[in-house]
């Protein structure tokens, strides 16, 4: 098999069994999560809990307050800058809209090439520094797992792949198979891993908001 093949195969077969995975996974994760039994509510109803729980996952998007900030301020700036650019190389590049073009039938303006690779270096930059400091900060380092750097592993080599696929780094066609293979690994690991709170903490944020709205308490 050539670098060709290859790249045919990671477009083909492999994609489709990595879909289906990550299809079936996540479904099967919300299902198991949304068929939960809850507790009945026993105290008075002071609030409409939709409202709460929306209000809940907007203030969340901050900070709590300048102490929990100034406590974490590194964590959180790097985590925002991760998070954030992650999702705009993802959804705001020219190639990555045209492929979802392919599935969706519609596609979306994207952000010019530079922007895109300045965001880029800034991402693996705090993705690395956020690993630096997991390693060296002795509460994170005794807390952290192998699923933790695993999760880092997953996350960062698409990121990675995709720039030297990009940039024509070594052999262009075996560079982007090993970019899409990268993206199929996590694509696969996704909902069996604590990369599943890029869908549960909206459920999350939102069922504790709307419980603490009906008591009256702001969260």
């Amino acid at each position: 098999m050539n670098y060709v093949d290859f790249l045919l195969w990671v477009r083909g077969p492999a994609f489709q069994i990595a879909t289906a995975i990550f299809i079936f996974g996540l479904s099967w994760r919300l299902l198991e999560i949304l068929s939960l039994s809850r507790k009945p509510e026993l105290a008075v109803v002071r609030e409409r809990g939709i409202a709460g729980g929306f209000r809940t996952i907007f203030r969340r998007f901050l900070p709590v307050d300048d102490n929990t900030f100034q406590r974490s301020a590194f964590i959180i700036t790097a985590g925002y800058i991760f998070h954030l650019g992650f999702f705009i190389i993802l959804l705001l590049f020219v190639p990555h809209i045209l492929f979802f073009r392919e599935f969706f039938g519609f596609s979306w303006p994207g952000l010019p090439t530079p922007v895109i690779g300045i965001i880029t270096i800034m991402t693996l930059l705090a993705l690395i520094a956020l690993l630096i400091n997991r390693m060296r900060h002795p509460v994170l380092r005794f807390l952290s797992g192998f699923e933790d750097y695993f999760v880092w592993i997953v996350t960062f080599l698409p990121v990675l792949t995709g720039y030297m696929a990009f940039h024509h780094f070594f052999h262009y066609p075996l560079m982007l198979a090993l970019h899409i293979l990268s993206v199929e690994l996590l694509m696969i690991v996704f909902p069996f891993t604590k990369l599943m709170h890029t869908f549960t903490w909206f459920i999350s944020r939102w069922y504790t908001g709307s419980r603490a709205a009906q008591k009256g308490v702001q969260v």
